[in-house]
């Protein structure tokens, strides 16, 4: 780093003794009343000398960063090889010079040991080492070619072109992003192993890497929550004036515009109110991605994660969305004042376009017939789940998967997969159906399973196509349609995707919600709590769930399974 430093010192002052010369040469020339043929020449001969200093000044930056990439992208290949060496004594192995990795010859015990696996962790120990040593290897010729082509424009003078010299600078700028993101825990890191190298670095790096890279750091799972937020910030700001200036915006476009902004004023309109809020996501990605937290969930006791359905947009996450995600903080807290909460709104996927858009001609609105978006949403949701568990610090948190309407079908389809959720509860409201048959199936016991769902709720009661179809007979038959639905082995609760969640054949807990009117009784199920509600009260829905997040089971308000 010695060597970008004392780059910075010479850009910073070159720059001095640039300014000096427009305040005090170019500006009084051009302000003066010289006119003729003499005046031209000089005024052309000022410009042109101020776009070479200014020329010169970009190549002194591009060089001084590109020096600091080469310090960042070397350091996180040597605590790349660190680490691995640091595995390999732990193991009793020797790694020579070369990198070759070897090892005791095994005991007779050992011969006969089934898990003795000491061959297989050397190569990949052996591999983890020659992978360091080639990050570094590249890097150091990636840099040394880029600094070889700023030193040939200084040596021959085209760096003073405007033109090359900002070429030069964007070039730099590109190939550090690309440097880190090969230094970078890959894609597809378990968040675990993306913690524990974060947490191999040096303080003063960790916020360095904030500043300077905040976009690979801020919706990266297994990062801290408070790293994340400083990143997401930083983030929100370059997007905000990226799409401020971006011309001509699609419909799509202006719609992430607006939930930048919505976050931003969120943020700034916040100020010290409790719980603290955290940014712990936004990109451009898609239709748009907003994570919002109420609370720390990295030192929180009770933690909910929730995921909005159809028609949600970026700008739901900072309004309706994220008030709900703020409700059941203040419901968890009511439940449990003893313990702290953190409360999330995670839109970290596309849910269907809302039933406007398809009215507007839009027929992505369709989407929520089928499940290809909620697997996509939950796979995701799975990760994000898994970076909770990861950063979180001391015992692990009450941790509590919470889902609305498509978002429940999300939720179903991440805790199918493998490993699921790793939620010790599962809640879901005014859903339409998981993707399962039963609870059992959402890799969790089914007893920390619960459901929410009004009488009233229409998309709760949508039936699944077949069942649709044959009811559709029922008025011309006298009914015979559903009595041939049932009779050929159709089950009378079957939801668009899946069982019903609230019947008693999925298996879940149920927990009185009001009943609700049909046109309200969706929106109503995290209303803002109150202690004193009673049992027609929004806020029995929302009082529940905050019983649950707190890990108050025997304090839920039940309801009979349908």
């Amino acid at each position: 780093m010695p060597a970008a430093t004392a780059y910075d010192t010479l850009s910073v002052n070159f720059n001095k003794h640039v300014q000096t010369m427009h305040h005090e040469v170019v500006r009084h020339i051009y302000s003066a009343s010289w006119v003729g043929n003499a005046a031209g020449a000089a005024n052309a001969s000022l410009q042109r000398t101020s776009e070479r200093l200014n020329a010169a000044h970009t190549e002194m930056s591009a060089v001084s960063g590109l020096l600091r990439e080469a310090y960042d992208s070397l350091l996180l290949a040597q605590l790349k090889l660190k680490e691995a060496l640091q595995d390999a004594q732990n193991l009793g192995l020797t790694v020579a010079d070369s990198g070759t990795v070897t090892w005791p010859a095994p005991s007779k015990a050992e011969q006969n040991d089934p898990g003795y696996n000491i061959p297989e962790q050397a190569k990949a120990l052996a591999n983890r080492i020659s992978g360091a040593v080639t990050e570094a290897d590249n890097a150091d010729q990636k840099v040394a070619a880029l600094l070889d082509a700023l030193t040939e424009r200084a040596r021959n003078g085209s760096g003073l072109e405007t033109d090359k010299a900002a070429a030069d600078l964007k070039a730099v700028t590109q190939q550090g992003v690309d440097l880190m993101s090969a230094g970078f825990p890959p894609a597809g890191t378990p968040a675990t192993e993306v913690n524990a190298w974060w947490k191999s670095l040096p303080p003063d790096e960790q916020q360095r890497f904030i500043q300077t890279f905040p976009d690979l750091l801020g919706m990266r799972d297994g990062i801290p929550a408070e790293a994340r937020n400083q990143a997401n910030r930083l983030q929100l700001t370059h997007l905000l004036d990226v799409y401020a200036h971006k011309p001509n915006l699609t419909d799509d476009e202006k719609q992430k515009l607006d939930g930048f902004r919505a976050i931003d004023a969120k943020l700034k309109g916040y100020g010290d109110q409790k719980p603290p809020i955290f940014l712990l996501g936004v990109s451009e990605e898609g239709q748009g991605r907003g994570i919002l937290s109420y609370g720390n969930p990295d030192t929180a006791k009770n933690v909910s994660a929730y995921v909005p359905g159809l028609g949600t947009k970026l700008s739901d996450v900072a309004n309706k969305d994220g008030d709900r995600a703020r409700n059941v903080w203040q419901a968890t807290q009511n439940a449990d004042p003893t313990a702290s909460a953190a409360s999330m709104v995670w839109l970290g996927y596309d849910p269907p376009p809302g039933l406007d858009k398809l009215a507007d001609g839009d027929t992505r609105t369709l989407d929520v017939t089928d499940t290809d978006r909620a697997v996509k949403g939950g796979a995701a949701y799975d990760k994000f789940m898994a970076g909770l568990r990861a950063t979180h610090d001391g015992p692990p948190a009450h941790l509590v998967a919470l889902a609305h309407s498509y978002g429940s079908t999300t939720v179903g389809m991440g805790a199918q997969m493998p490993g699921g959720t790793g939620a010790d509860d599962i809640v879901l409201v005014g859903s339409p159906g998981t993707g399962a048959q039963k609870a059992s199936q959402l890799n969790i016991d089914p007893s920390h399973v619960w459901v929410g769902d009004a009488e009233s709720d229409p998309v709760s009661h949508l039936p699944s196509a077949p069942r649709a179809a044959m009811g559709a007979l029922d008025p011309v038959l006298g009914g015979l349609g559903s009595d041939l639905y049932t009779a050929a082995g159709g089950q009378p609760n079957q939801l668009w995707f899946g069982q019903d969640p609230a019947s008693k054949e999925f298996g879940a807990n149920r927990f009185a919600v009001p009943f609700g009117l049909p046109q309200e009784s969706h929106s109503n199920y995290m209303e803002k709590p109150d202690l004193k509600a009673g049992p027609n009260d929004n806020a029995i829905s929302s009082n529940n769930i905050g019983q649950i997040v707190a890990g108050r089971y025997n304090h839920v308000t039940r309801q009979d399974q349908r």
